[in-house]
């Protein structure tokens, strides 16, 4: 039978366990209750920083479905008979719009799915796949864009331009509404972000679209036509770029760009009776929604005199108010307990 331990760093262990059981898992009970009253009131209000609600954006976005499915329709009969490239191309666009748009109201139903069974953070990352399949549809659709510009370029089809000069600014018109609707609604999230990106590109493509329109009537240069696409599809491919890049930082669980982890450690270290911190990680669930981790060592005497979970309150504390970090999870370690941690960093 083997013998007990009364060794002093064991029974410091030991009574370091009861009090983060009983005491410090009070607390954090207690700052997870905050938590969930702060999400339930950031639901409401629209996130940490941005005063629109999840209806809110519903109702922007329906408005913005609508104009655009109307238009959409009417710009692509119009490019079959005038034999636009740029009109069909900004046809094309609108679509992946439309599509964008469809599925971020979608989205918005599944985020607002309280956590259940294994989904413990609900359908929240759903934005985040949302915004990476809008970049994705903008850099396929610009592909196949840029294939038919370029054989185009080498072989202009004749191109009706007063057609297409009148479709193109009609289009602006249009799309500067979506923009605008879609401008008031939470743009923080990725999600309402890539619909608002498909459609600020496809205002831009219209604009170089009318030009292009413009051009024909006046000189009959049929190319300009072209050129116009190009300049589409380079849009689109910036507006992919930036969209798979934030998106792909979040599916990553690469640290926020606000939050530098150097600043964040040397903040805990500054807490008294924080001797160490170490396996310190930070990411993203989704839009708004920071979440850290970390090991924290601590003097062996805030274990005896019941310190503990007051320091877990202050250290959460700290994380709110310098950077806006609600959701985080500590582990208190005794300083005679470094001997048994493996592989941290």
């Amino acid at each position: 039978m083997p013998s007990r331990d009364d060794s002093p760093s064991s029974q410091i262990g030991a009574i370091a366990a009861d009090v983060l059981c009983d005491g410090s898992s009070a607390h954090v009970a207690e700052a997870d209750e905050h938590d969930h009253s702060h999400d339930g009131h950031d639901q409401e209000h629209g996130g940490h920083s941005h005063g629109v609600s999840a209806d809110s954006d519903s109702r922007y976005l329906t408005i913005a479905l609508v104009l655009l499915s109307t238009f959409m329709v009417i710009e692509l009969v119009v490019a079959i008979l005038a034999g636009s490239l740029a009109l069909l191309s900004d046809a094309g666009h609108m679509l992946s719009d439309i599509g964008a748009v469809a599925a971020s109201l979608w989205v918005i139903r599944l985020v607002a799915r309280p956590a259940s069974g294994a989904w413990t953070y609900g359908w929240k990352r759903a934005e985040i796949l949302s915004a990476a399949a809008n970049g994705i549809t903008l850099l396929v659709i610009g592909g196949i864009i840029l294939f038919e510009a370029i054989r185009r370029l080498i072989t202009p089809p004749k191109v009706e331009g007063t057609a297409v000069l009148v479709v193109a600014l009609v289009g602006v018109a249009v799309n500067l509404v979506a923009a605008w609707t879609l401008a008031k609604a939470n743009r923080s999230s990725l999600n309402v972000e890539g619909a608002f990106q498909h459609i600020l590109t496809d205002l831009y493509g219209f604009a170089g679209t009318a030009i292009a329109g413009g051009i024909i009537i006046a000189t009959g240069y049929q190319r300009a036509d072209a050129i116009a696409s190009i300049v589409v599809v380079c849009l689109m491919l910036r507006a992919a770029y930036d969209l798979l890049r934030a998106s792909g930082r979040v599916l990553l669980e690469v640290a926020p760009r606000s939050i530098d982890l150097d600043e964040v450690r040397s903040h805990l270290l500054e807490t008294e009776h924080v001797l160490d911190v170490h396996d310190l990680h930070v990411w993203t669930v989704t839009s708004d929604l920071p979440s850290l981790s970390a090991h924290v060592v601590i003097d062996d005497s805030c274990f005896l005199d019941g310190h503990a979970p007051q320091l877990l309150d202050h250290l959460q504390g700290c994380l709110v108010g310098h950077f806006d970090v609600e959701h985080s999870t500590f582990q208190l370690e005794p300083a005679s307990h470094l001997l048994h941690e493996l592989g941290s960093h």
